[in-house]
């Protein structure tokens, strides 16, 4: 079995991979399942990581580098060079919390946009790894914000669209060059 992923938490003057941002068609498609995880998988996932820590994010989900995949990377630590980066591949929420957290949220498909988002505080999650294996976790805080961010992704979900404050959501796209007319406000369940 290869070890865990590894790439160096740095900034790439030119990222593997296009970010593409709000309004553009690929954001907004559901991914499909991954069939089977392969070195293709994990070629994909390295440039993700390697694309996530040049934009200084957090996490990022296939669909956000148009490729139509249930797959995310989430690093809720890059400054530390020690901590794995987290690698979901089909993931399925096992359950959530009632305990709902507000938090301020952003995107890397958004840049500059930050705004209040409430989610679920804590949740459990299934998903296979880079080698295929089936996993579970526990997560609460900013670990379970991100992640569910990041599903979020996987259905054409943006965070904007569960912004409840429209009148500051209007104001924050428009300073950013976004438009209101590209979010699709979503209920929450």
């Amino acid at each position: 079995m290869p070890a865990a992923i590894q790439v160096e938490k740095t900034k790439l003057k030119q990222p593997p991979l296009e970010i593409h941002t709000l309004g553009d068609r690929a954001l907004r498609q559901p991914a499909k399942r991954v069939a089977k995880v392969d070195d293709e998988i994990r070629s994909l996932v390295r440039e993700m990581l390697q694309t996530m820590y040049s934009a200084d994010g957090i996490g990022l989900a296939a669909p956000q580098v148009a490729v139509n995949k249930q797959l995310l990377v989430v690093d809720v630590d890059p400054e530390n060079a020690a901590a794995p980066p987290l690698v979901l591949i089909n993931p399925q929420i096992i359950k959530i919390s009632q305990e709902l957290a507000t938090g301020q949220e952003g995107c890397l498909s958004i840049p500059g946009v930050y705004l209040d988002v409430v989610r679920p505080a804590a949740l459990e999650v299934s998903y296979k790894d880079e080698n295929g294996r089936p996993k579970k976790l526990q997560a609460s805080d900013l670990l379970a914000r991100c992640i569910l961010h990041e599903m979020d992704h996987l259905t054409g979900v943006l965070f904007v669209d569960r912004v409840e404050n429209a009148l500051a959501l209007n104001q924050e796209l428009k300073k950013h060059g976004f438009y209101a007319k590209d979010v699709q406000p979503v209920t929450v369940k």
